[in-house]
């Protein structure tokens, strides 16, 4: 019995803060109360959008003044407000993923929802779980939380709940396999059933469990229908299994019918037209026409209508909420929203930079004579950090991907601008080439003590083509000639030390291995605070302690996935990223979950508990999230630099289960810990995390046999070991 009250005790710490707290019911109630006082007509225009470019957001309702609902204004996007005037401009989603901190994901969305509430937009089109990753080259991974579902559900959950803690209701998608920029908008997503639950629905479940207010459907075609008049994926599985109590909105463009996405499960028309007017489905008398002939009916329309003002009641929206402070019709911007929401940037920026290498312990900089700084990523775009439409160019320092998923930038940290100014401090020389220009980056490198050498690639949304890439980008070579870049510097520079700003993997096997490339920075896509962040960690103010959020490969075909012309069929399952490698025993470059430190740490003393019978299986929706494990280990930091490390649990099935994974991330905790001292951390597995779903019978399952459960620094640095029974 004290066994199972430990447990108890340790699952209620560490699933608390998760999501948003919200009241369904009492939502409901208030939004039925409301309904009764609705015509037809104010119905109609409360779940449909006013045309596109027509209102003073990316999306705007009609209002319904009898119940004092206001037109609801929808804006994007996932990093930041999209076309605000002045905002913060966060790091991206796999900035966020890469610091494996759930408190900085959960501060990062409750920064983006109070500035949402704070310019007046009601929704926020944001988190995103899908493109989950399925394509290490896919346009717009960024914008989300890598390639791992449960390590993307955790973001979803935590930045769901810091956006509606903050009163702006958020709005989860791409729902669902849109996994690529090309021909995304007729692109036939063919998907068997069990690699849809544990990998692809796995996300927007945990945002659905988050209690999120909207979910946003995509513009593919899933086994042949359009996602968003898609009955099998709204009704069945989002709305019945998953237990979905708030609202379903379409992607820009993506309505396709009048009576049929009705009765699939859509709910709201988004942004009520195609861009020029066509396209119209809902408004116009069309949906009022299909009510009035039987084709929807008037409960279902009710239903649309409820629940989109219970998405207005559960984040109360209906009290002092701002009034609208900006205007695309204006192209007001709106005021200063920004706060102090700087300093959570920085430290998303900073802790979720990766250090990959660091021969010698050439890093941290300790007050050197010279330091040479080369390429065009070190410094501000010359044209304006904001001269490029939606961030569609790759010029200056890379601090987001391109397309719906960017903010207006309200100013850059350069990393030049950062490192000359502690450099001034300490006495240090700088030196610069800020082109991509081998000749002339070698030759302001070769006289100077460390060479930083920045390089990077960029990707988006597929209705911009920058040099070449039409959203998805073409291969995993760095851009503009970076690695020759890095091979010229290396070859006069004996510290060279690279630093990467990029929205995905690149490969990195031409100059890895240099003996003088000493070290490979991993700084992402860090937004405004590009420059303060990465000083911290090369000055060693802080332990880097980010982690991959995905695999960096030795080649391209290593990862089993190549981006697709018409059809995807997912052919290669559940075998994505560090699935497929550690399935095909081929080695990364840098595994999954990978990332060094200034200081070193121990593994030891794995236990685990559990609740006896946990096998039974789950009766009941809530049952599937019942913590039914945890597993405790000590981790002690033997050097002498307090550092915070990411321990990760990985677990196998048992032989029992069908073909599954070797091993799939389940838990993962971020401690700090003193010099010399060690921490006891825990991990809490649920039902859900430890069964596999059952095409057959149509559920999640818990195989019967020994799990082996694994706990390590990362998908591939597994130090501990320990068996878990299921009879």
């Amino acid at each position: 019995m004290r066994q199972i009250l430990s447990l108890i005790v340790i699952a209620l710490t560490l699933v608390s803060g998760q999501g948003f707290a919200g009241d369904w019911d009492a939502a409901y109630n208030k939004a039925t109360a409301a309904l009764a006082k609705l015509s037809q007509t104010e119905k109609i225009g409360v779940i449909t959008g006013v045309g596109w470019g027509k209102g003073s957001c990316s999306g705007n309702t009609s209002p319904a003044t009898s119940i004092g609902f206001r037109s609801l204004c929808l804006q994007d996007g996932p990093l930041g407000v999209r076309s605000a005037a002045s905002i913060t401009a966060f790091p991206a989603g796999i900035q966020a993923a890469s610091t494996w901190d759930r408190s900085l994901m959960r501060q990062r969305g409750r920064g983006i929802g109070s500035q949402t509430k704070a310019l007046g937009i009601n929704v926020i089109l944001a988190p995103v779980g899908g493109p989950l990753g399925q394509f290490a080259n896919g346009g717009r991974n960024w914008e989300g939380f890598g390639s791992d579902p449960y390590l993307c559900g955790v973001g979803m959950e935590q930045t769901i709940g810091g956006i509606q803690e903050a009163g702006a209701q958020a709005c989860a998608k791409h729902y669902i396999l849109n996994e690529q920029e090309k021909n995304r908008e007729t692109m036939n997503s063919v998907i068997d059933d069990r690699t849809l639950h544990e990998l692809y629905l796995w996300p927007f479940s945990e945002a659905v469990k988050a209690n999120v207010a909207s979910i946003m459907c995509s513009y593919n075609k899933i086994n042949g229908s359009w996602g968003c008049e898609n009955q099998r994926l709204m009704n069945d599985i989002l709305k019945t299994e998953l237990g979905f109590k708030g609202y379903v909105l379409t992607d820009w463009n993506a309505h396709h019918s009048t009576a049929l996405s009705a009765n699939a499960g859509l709910d709201m028309t988004m942004p009520g037209s195609s861009q020029g007017g066509g396209n119209v489905y809902w408004g116009g008398g069309a949906l009022q026409s299909a009510v009035q002939n039987n084709q929807v009916s008037a409960s279902r329309l009710d239903d649309m209508v409820n629940r989109v003002l219970a998405g207005w009641y559960l984040t109360k929206q209906d009290s002092n909420y701002p009034p609208i402070a900006i205007d695309r019709q204006t192209n007001n911007g709106g005021p200063n929203v920004q706060g102090n929401n700087a300093t959570i940037a920085k430290a998303v920026a900073r802790d979720g930079i990766v250090l990959l290498k660091n021969t010698d312990n050439v890093l941290p900089l300790r007050r050197p004579k010279s330091i040479a700084i080369i390429g065009s990523s070190a410094i501000n775009n010359p044209k304006g950090i904001n001269s490029c439409q939606d961030m569609g160019c790759n010029q200056g320092t890379l601090t987001m991907g391109w397309g719906s998923g960017s903010a207006t930038l309200p100013y850059v940290s350069a990393p030049l601008d950062a490192i000359s100014a502690r450099a001034k401090q300490e006495g240090t020389t700088i030196t610069s080439s800020t082109t991509d220009t081998s000749s002339s980056g070698a030759a302001t490198a070769q006289k100077a003590d460390f060479a930083l050498v920045f390089i990077t690639a960029d990707s988006g949304e597929a209705y911009i083509t920058v040099e070449g890439h039409a959203g998805d980008r073409n291969n995993l070579d760095a851009w503009h000639s970076g690695a020759d870049l890095v091979k010229a510097i290396a070859a006069v520079n004996k510290n060279t030390i690279v630093v990467v700003h990029s929205t995905g993997p690149i490969l990195l096997e031409s100059f890895v291995q240099l003996s003088n490339v000493k070290a490979i920075v991993w700084a992402g896509l860090p937004g405004q605070e590009a420059g303060n962040s990465l000083t911290e960690v090369l000055y060693g103010d802080v332990s880097p302690s980010g982690k991959l959020p995905y695999t960096i490969a030795k080649a391209a075909k290593d990862y089993g996935t190549m981006i697709q012309a018409n059809t995807d069929s997912f052919s290669e399952g559940l075998y994505i990223d560090y699935r497929y490698l550690d399935k095909n025993n081929i080695t990364p470059r840098y595994e999954f979950g990978y990332g060094l430190s200034y200081t070193n740490f121990t593994y030891a003393n794995l236990s685990i508990t559990s609740l006896p019978d946990f096998s039974s299986g789950a009766t009941t929706l809530a049952a599937l999230y019942d913590v039914v494990a945890t597993a405790t280990a000590t981790i002690t930091n033997i050097g002498n630099v307090t550092a915070a490390e990411v321990s990760q649990l990985y677990i196998t099935l048992p032989s029992s289960a069908p073909s599954t994974p070797v091993r799939q991330l389940r838990g993962f905790q971020k401690t700090a810990i003193g010099a010399g001292k060690s921490e006891a951390v825990s991990y809490t597995l649920r039902r859900k995390d430890v069964s596999f779903w059952d095409v057959g019978a149509g559920r999640w399952v818990v195989p019967k046999g020994t799990f082996e459960v694994n706990v390590g620094a990362s998908s591939r640095d597994l130090r501990l070991k320990a068996a878990l029974v299921a009879s």
